[in-house]
């Protein structure tokens, strides 16, 4: 009899200290939870940085139509007099590059032909765009593309990391040669060679300053050639906000000997960048 009222007693005591431990490993699990969840949270809000903006532009233009109306063109582009006027129309309208994305990748060509030159006009739209904008923003996106164009091209980024071109020697003064003796002049005899006109000025490749956000003009001229005149071929490239574009502008003559004029060439790629940056600056 008092071994059963032992048991009476003691199995009621476990029961209630099971049922305490129980209630307070459920009360140290709620405040795990809660304390874990407050920290993540803080620790979301506090750390994240806001992404970036992005880029001014979601999309790029027409590249057949953009800034190159036709006005502009006939003076980039010459026509044989042989051509119809649909013929004409057509030239001038065109052939849009092969993309497989029109909103990253657009381009158009034109060509040019009359029996003293043939003449290749291409313009080239890139939108750039940054896939963690956490790190960088689109427009810190195509810059990066714009600097490692700029130094395939082998120009200097402007700015004070730029290292300076360093001058060219000047040379040293001749040393006056000796009087050689007066001789009468001929009548009728033909100028000294040295009279001769003096070369065309080379501009050559340089940053540009005024055109989108950055740009630089590149300027080539082809190995001359004994039986071939040489072409000339003149690249622009600027960027704006998120967007860098590429006109490359190339003039091959057809009587060999004849180089075509570099501030010429020059001109007519800029004139055409500025209508181009003007267009996607509306």
């Amino acid at each position: 009899m008092q071994r059963k009222a032992v048991r009476r007693r003691v199995l009621p005591g476990i029961a209630m200290l099971t049922a305490l431990a129980a209630g307070a490993a459920g009360l140290t699990g709620c405040t795990s939870g809660s304390g874990d969840g407050s920290t993540s949270d803080s620790k979301a809000g506090g750390s994240s940085a806001a992404p970036a903006q992005p880029g001014k532009y979601r999309s790029l233009p027409a590249p057949c139509k953009a800034g190159a109306d036709t006005k502009k063109l006939k003076g980039m582009l010459p026509a044989g007099d042989s051509l119809t006027p649909e013929q004409r129309d057509q030239m001038y309208a065109g052939v849009a590059d092969v993309s497989y994305d029109g909103d990253r990748h657009v381009g158009c060509r034109w060509t040019g032909q009359s029996p003293e030159e043939t003449r290749l006009l291409s313009v080239g739209f890139e939108r750039v765009v940054s896939y963690d904008r956490t790190t960088s923003s689109d427009d810190d996106k195509a810059k990066q593309v714009y600097v490692r164009r700029l130094t395939d091209a082998k120009l200097p980024f402007p700015g004070p990391t730029a290292s300076p071109t360093p001058a060219a020697p000047t040379p040293a003064a001749p040393t006056p040669a000796a009087p050689s003796p007066s001789v009468p002049a001929t009548p009728g005899a033909p100028a000294s060679p040295s009279a001769s006109p003096s070369a065309p000025v080379e501009l050559g490749s340089r940053v540009l300053e005024g055109l989108g956000s950055d740009a630089f003009l590149e300027d080539k001229l082809s190995p001359a050639g004994a039986s071939a005149a040489q072409s000339r071929t003149v690249r622009v490239v600027f960027r704006t906000s998120n967007v860098i574009v590429t006109i490359e502008y190339s003039v091959q003559p057809a009587l060999p000997g004849t180089v075509p004029p570099s501030t010429e060439t020059q001109d007519k790629a800029r004139q055409l960048a500025e209508a181009l940056a003007e267009r996607l600056s509306e």
